[in-house]
């Protein structure tokens, strides 16, 4: 890279063209053009409550289904050798190639009442997947799953297992050794897994209006409410919305960053 001026110029405008400017223009169009009292106006109803709660508890509960069996799955990819093992690692990235709105129809026939996995599931437990939240949190767990799985599987490739040794050799179980030689160390890199899914989760559209049914109030997401607002040339509605996405969305990748900060200093410390 070049020198400090002329980097530090092509992240700035790189960033502002991407990121800053459209984040300004949202934010000045919410409050300035349409104002705070107008947004709330809009915000405050039963139908976008529900649906933005809907969205943030379906992203939050399938990271944190991903934080888990994300990094299983990242260990196993890394630390064992087995058939098709290749198959799988590439399968990994299947979700960033694929076109959203076709994993969203392959989800819906599948899990569907009549589907390959829906129906078994309904006639034995008497539960229904698709066009309920529980469809939600599958879609959502498929886009989210590779965000943690690429960023700890290079951080457990680094871990030398001679420290796991030396714990071994120390008398530390292998549960000991697990949560507090192994999981420490991989804490930073799982938690920033966990903030990218949240982030694609939350504002995933095309694989989640098929198979949740997009009943209001009840299987009806945010983004779809702004899309909605939009087809009828509601954009004030729609900035409303977005901005209220936008606040929350904000808040909770603050806090995650928090807690990172936190987790790099205690490593460091250590």
């Amino acid at each position: 890279m070049p020198g400090w001026g002329l980097s530090f110029g092509i992240m700035l405008t790189m960033l502002s063209v991407v990121v800053l400017i459209p984040m300004a223009v949202l934010l000045w169009r919410g409050f300035v053009g349409f104002g705070a009292a107008e947004m709330w106006a809009v915000i405050n109803r039963p139908r976008v409550w529900n649906a933005l709660e809907l969205s943030f508890r379906a992203a939050l509960i399938a990271s944190l289904f991903n934080l888990v069996f994300g990094v299983l799955l990242a260990w196993v990819l890394v630390r064992y050798r087995f058939p098709g093992k290749r198959i799988i690692d590439a399968a990994v990235d299947l979700p960033f190639a694929l076109p959203t709105a076709v994993a969203g129809i392959a989800l819906t026939a599948i899990y569907a009442p009549n589907g390959v996995f829906g129906a078994p599931i309904l006639q034995t437990f008497g539960i229904r997947v698709a066009y309920t939240e529980i469809g939600i949190w599958i879609a959502l767990i498929f886009v989210g799953l590779p965000f943690v799985v690429r960023t700890v599987q290079p951080v457990i490739e680094e871990i030398d297992r001679e420290t796991e040794e030396a714990s071994a050799t120390l008398g530390a179980s292998r549960l000991r050794t697990i949560t507090h030689v192994i999981l420490p160390m991989l804490a930073p890199a799982a938690l920033t897994g966990f903030a990218l899914a949240l982030a694609r989760s939350v504002g995933e559209y095309g694989s989640v209006i098929f198979i949740a049914g997009n009943l209001p109030n009840v299987t009806e997401i945010a983004p779809l409410l702004i899309v909605i607002r939009l087809e009828v040339f509601d954009y004030d509605g729609a900035v409303a919305i977005a901005v209220a996405m936008l606040a929350i969305s904000f808040t909770l990748l603050l806090a995650i960053n928090l807690i990172q900060i936190r987790s790099r200093r205690r490593m460091g410390a250590v």
